[in-house]
């Protein structure tokens, strides 16, 4: 790379090979502040991939210490790789592992982070805007630094814009970090399979319920029609509260993010701190007996009635028509 500013780099997560489609949602995210400059993705470790649509490179960064994911060591081979080409910024999506990632990158770089960004234009200052309280608010704010550090908002940009991109012939540049011994000290060291098939996070449909489910046993009807439709099973908070569901299944601030083309709200209110989570959906169905429910009022369609009769209606419906 040469010239006086370098790349933008895209940290573009991967496991084991198999990329995170949620982290290409940076590489929009790139292209819209800086469309003329240099995009370059970065993945690390064992396994990367290099068939990556969207971008003009692809660093591959690679030591025996940055086999499995090592967050720490990540952060540190991101800086070392910046300083090297002098990056115009480095971004990544805000997931878990990208935000972990990027914040480690800053602390050690001793340079400050914008999380969930959902706006950048670059200057002196640089100005950004990031979602605050869950989603619940939107900050305008300065960021004054030397290396530009954001991770874009979930879902702030379309999964599909950087997946419809074309793959690219982007040339491979291996680059080798210094890292010692304890930059590795926290790492996956094993794994246990938690879930197979459809996920909460991936799945084109959520059937989703609140406290008007009413029960433990009061899921079985959700579960049944989202078996039909090949959907996942999501709840409020007030559900895994009571027990009737696990942690894992809950939709919201304090749960799992989703954005599927269809959410259906079964005997939930709508409360700010659920909406937060899933109001990225493309559509939103909502059952329930409160037609001034905010989750009535916001959705896309309503159905004003128990869930306990409308929801065995439509699986009774599904299973008529499917003969």
């Amino acid at each position: 790379m040469t010239g006086t500013t370098g790349p933008v780099l895209v940290f573009v997560d991967h496991d084991r090979g198999t990329v995170d489609e949620v982290s290409l949602q940076a590489i929009a995210f790139a292209r819209s502040f800086l469309p003329d400059a240099l995009v370059a993705a970065v993945v690390i470790g064992a396994g990367a991939p290099f068939t990556i649509g969207g971008v003009d490179a692809i660093f591959h960064v690679r030591n025996d210490e940055l086999g499995d994911y090592a967050p720490e060591a990540w952060g540190d081979a991101l800086r070392q790789l910046a300083a090297e080409v002098n990056a115009a910024a480095v971004v990544a999506s805000g997931t878990d592992r990208g935000n972990e990632v990027l914040a480690h990158l800053a602390a050690i770089a001793d340079e400050p982070f914008a999380a969930n960004v959902v706006n950048a234009t670059p200057g002196s200052p640089w100005q950004i805007r990031r979602t605050r309280w869950g989603g619940s608010l939107l900050e305008d704010a300065t960021l004054t630094t030397a290396l530009p550090i954001l991770s874009c908002a979930l879902h702030a940009y379309a999964v599909e814009a950087a997946a419809s991109m074309p793959k690219s012939d982007a040339s491979v540049t291996d680059f080798v970090p210094v890292l010692g011994a304890e930059a590795g000290r926290t790492r996956i060291v094993d794994r246990v399979q938690v879930a197979e098939g459809i996920t909460l996070t991936t799945a084109p449909v959520v059937v989703s319920g609140g406290r008007g489910v009413g029960s433990e046993e009061g899921f079985a009807a959700i579960e049944a029609l989202a078996e039909l439709l090949g959907a996942a099973v999501g709840c409020s908070r007030v559900v895994t509260n009571q027990g009737w569901r696990p942690h894992a299944d809950q939709v919201g601030q304090t749960g799992k993010r989703v954005a599927p083309e269809l959410y259906i709200a079964c005997g939930i209110s709508g409360a700010i701190q659920h909406w937060v989570g899933m109001q990225a959906a493309k559509h939103v169905l909502a059952i329930n007996t409160d037609p001034d429910a905010p989750m009535v009022t916001k959705a896309d369609y309503a159905v004003i009635g128990d869930l306990h009769q409308v929801v065995p209606a439509i699986t009774a419906e599904i299973r008529r028509r499917r003969g």
